[in-house]
């Protein structure tokens, strides 16, 4: 009499019908790479403090001035502010050392700090590559709700900052009131803008403050920081930059300050003299926080930018920015502090082998190095890159269970392979990444399916996206309340 197996087969169907766990969700760990000797690390720091102590910034505006020779700065007869190297340390240890970036959904809030990498998008491009023609034209209005909708869907895309300017707003009020209605409109992840002047901070929290709650609400549980630029390279501040930081402070908003010297231009062209005034530069800022509130949630945000000394253009997917952004996640890990670095920035105009190779570079070195919050790293096709090298920094895990010598035995003492083994079914899920964009069907199979390439994939996808997901993050309420007060374009 023969026996029929019950269960097994149906028990496997069922769970492959379950998705499985992201094998390599956001906030790896980083660290593994590292550009730098330790003596090379303090060398750059040494040389950076030395600037601030005995050069310092200028360009001072006055009630900054005050508030930094409060602190223990000394205000020069040249006009320049010198930081006294036990200020800056000092400004170094009482700074955060770790906090959370809000979402809207408490469940997609992330935490910036220690070794946790974490992609996310940057920028301010003034084009998009246009989805029909293929070709760049304009950012608008439009591509940045878009943009939203698109990212709120991407799971190893951590955080949102607004990637583009809205160059059919030409009203730096509506603009800046419009780019954080977009935010709050398409996504609760955390997100982060711009403002382009202090005068628009108390009215745009007026907006978030719908959207948390009530009055008050939204500084309670920020969700969204802002980026600023409060050094101007070389070694000078920005004093509408510095307004904003004012503002942010008293609204409780979270903060990357950034600096994008540029080298060759606005900062040496060796790496280790771009290094330092890049770090002196980021760590001017940090005592400026900390002059005005120690320990306020800043991203130490030292971006290096290289261009191309033979044309002076941008160079963003090259190998030295590659090492330079990598170095800079290397010090401000160093320090302890929470780092910000750019990468995926690439050079290249169309998706292709350039544009692979550029972006794949500059962020697997920023990920391996450890870059707490890495910018500019997603675009309508990065969402796969950021998925590869999560994967990539989650490395080897050694344990009794991976090992697997019990499972060894059993397979070669068995049927003599591990194809349907329990171990091999757990470690399908648990360790390995299967991209959704990627090709990795046979070549008979991709010819049979239109032989796509890298730009047709993501644009379908990117199509179905746009045409299902239109998320309703704010209620009906919250938008009328919005709208009554400040003039919402439409998309």
């Amino acid at each position: 009499m023969s026996r029929r197996r019950t269960g097994g087969r149906q028990d496997k169907v069922a769970k492959r019908a379950v998705p499985p766990p992201n094998p390599c969700p956001p906030g790896q760990r980083g660290g593994q790479y590292k550009p730098l000797s330790d003596a090379e690390v303090q060398s750059i720091y040494n040389t950076a403090l030395r600037l601030l102590a005995e050069l310092g910034l200028g360009e001072v505006p006055v009630r900054l001035a005050d508030d930094l020779s409060a602190a223990g700065a000394q205000m020069g007869a040249d006009g320049r502010v010198r930081f006294p190297r036990a200020l800056t340390e000092d400004a170094i240890a009482r700074a955060a050392k770790k906090f959370v970036l809000h979402g809207r959904d408490e469940d997609r809030s992330i935490e910036v700090g220690g070794d946790a990498v974490h992609f996310g998008t940057g920028g301010a491009a003034v084009q998009t590559l246009d989805m029909d023609s293929g070709l760049y034209r304009p950012s608008t209005l439009k591509d940045l709700h878009d943009f939203t909708r698109l990212q709120d869907t991407l799971t190893n895309v951590s955080w949102f900052t607004r990637c583009c300017i809205a160059t059919d707003v030409a009203d730096p009020f509506a603009l800046d009131v419009n780019t954080a209605y977009a935010l709050l409109r398409n996504t609760t992840k955390p997100v982060a803008t711009a403002f382009t002047v202090a005068e628009h901070v108390d009215p745009i929290v007026k907006m978030l403050d719908i959207a948390a709650g009530g009055e008050g609400e939204f500084a309670k549980r920020p969700f969204v920081k802002t980026h600023i630029s409060p050094i101007i390279s070389p070694m000078r501040f920005g004093e509408d930059a510095v307004d904003v930081v004012y503002k942010c402070i008293e609204h409780n908003i979270p903060m990357s300050c950034i600096t994008a010297a540029q080298s060759g231009a606005t900062a040496p062209a060796t790496l280790a003299g771009f290094l330092a005034q890049s770090l002196a530069e980021t760590l001017a800022s940090l005592v400026m926080v900390h002059a005005l509130k120690p320990g306020f949630p800043m991203v130490f945000s030292n971006w290096p930018l290289v261009i191309d000394l033979r044309t002076g253009s941008f160079a963003g997917g090259g190998g030295e920015i590659a090492v330079m952004n990598a170095a800079s996640a290397q010090i401000s890990n160093w320090l302890g502090l929470p780092s910000g670095v750019a990468a995926s920035m690439t050079d290249a105009k169309a998706i292709d082998a350039q544009y692979g190779m550029e972006k794949g570079l500059t962020a697997l070195a920023a990920g391996l190095a450890g870059g707490n919050l890495i910018y500019e790293s997603s675009g309508m096709t990065a969402s796969l890159l950021g998925a590869s090298i999560y994967r990539t920094l989650r490395g080897v895990e050694v344990n009794e269970e991976t090992l697997g010598f019990d499972a060894i035995c059993a397979s070669v003492l068995g049927d003599g392979h591990f194809l349907g083994a329990a171990q091999t079914y757990a470690a399908m899920e648990r360790d390995y990444h299967y991209p959704t964009l990627a090709d990795r069907t046979q070549p008979i199979t991709w010819e049979e399916n239109g032989a796509p390439d890298a730009w047709g994939v993501a644009n379908k996808a990117a199509r179905a996206v746009l045409e299902t997901h239109n998320p309703v993050y704010l209620d009906a309420a919250q938008d009328a309340a919005i709208r009554d007060g400040f003039d919402i374009l439409d998309s």
